[in-house]
């Protein structure tokens, strides 16, 4: 495969402000693809990785919208497809976690943890699924995590969510694979990202003390088996989870 794998190819990254997401992007643009940057409240973040994005030569758009709103998401897809022509490519990277215990686990948080990491996977890839179909041709990433495979209990609801993100995978994966539709999710363990600046240091010590190579991992790996997953590198895998963990989880 070359580098520019994915030319012509129209991505779509939600939460991509940062982190992970941003790491995507730029990953993806490398590869060729154009790029649609989904953000929610970051706005200024979200132009960073534009203008980064667009030092690489394609196009991209920022899309501000809460993909937990299925208005939104409907808005935010018209948008993508009047500037960038339909989503070939989708990264459901959006999503919040909480570290609290199972007293805190109230149902408010139980309710907004659902719509913003399974809730807005369902949304964006109802919405862009039927046009992948029509066409023939569709590559979807779940960023799920390692607490969707073991057990969490200082992060229940973070860990149910990621749980019902890998068993989207497998089930649409089956589900459309006829259609020339690849699903997959990767199972990230510890990324150094903004998603854990509220754990504590000392809690956050001991994951990496059992991380057997010892450090955090960073988002630009996760963005590497992201582009491996749609790209045609992996054109014979449908609905797995690939762990990305420095060797915390192992499968089976």
């Amino acid at each position: 495969m070359t580098q520019q794998d994915l030319k012509g190819k129209t991505a779509l990254v939600t939460g991509a402000a940062k982190g992970i997401g941003r790491a995507c992007c730029l990953r993806l643009a490398a590869a060729g693809a154009n790029i649609a940057i989904n953000y929610m409240t970051s706005e200024a973040a979200a132009q960073e990785t534009l203008d980064m994005v667009e030092q690489l030569g394609v196009q991209a758009i920022t899309v501000q919208a809460d993909v937990s709103s299925a208005e939104q998401v409907t808005t935010m897809v018209d948008s993508i497809t009047s500037a960038l022509g339909s989503v070939d490519l989708l990264v459901n990277n959006a999503g919040i976690f909480d570290y609290v215990d199972h007293q805190a686990t109230t149902y408010e948080q139980w309710q907004r943890t659902m719509d913003y990491n399974l809730n807005s996977a369902y949304l964006v890839t109802w919405a862009v699924k039927e046009s992948m179909i029509q066409r023939k041709f569709g590559r979807i990433v779940n960023i799920a995590s390692i607490a969707g495979l073991r057990a969490r209990p200082n992060s229940i609801a973070y860990a149910v969510s990621k749980a019902g993100m890998i068993a989207l995978t497998k089930s649409l994966a089956e589900a459309i694979a006829a259609e020339n539709i690849r699903v997959n999710a990767i199972a990230p363990g510890l990324i150094e990202t903004d998603i854990i600046r509220d754990v504590d240091e000392a809690a956050k010590q001991k994951l990496i003390d059992a991380t057997p190579m010892l450090r955090l991992g960073q988002p630009s790996e996760i963005a590497d088996v992201t582009h491996f997953l749609l790209s045609e590198q992996s054109s014979f895998m449908t609905g797995q989870t690939i762990v990305a963990s420095g060797g915390r989880v192992l499968l089976p």
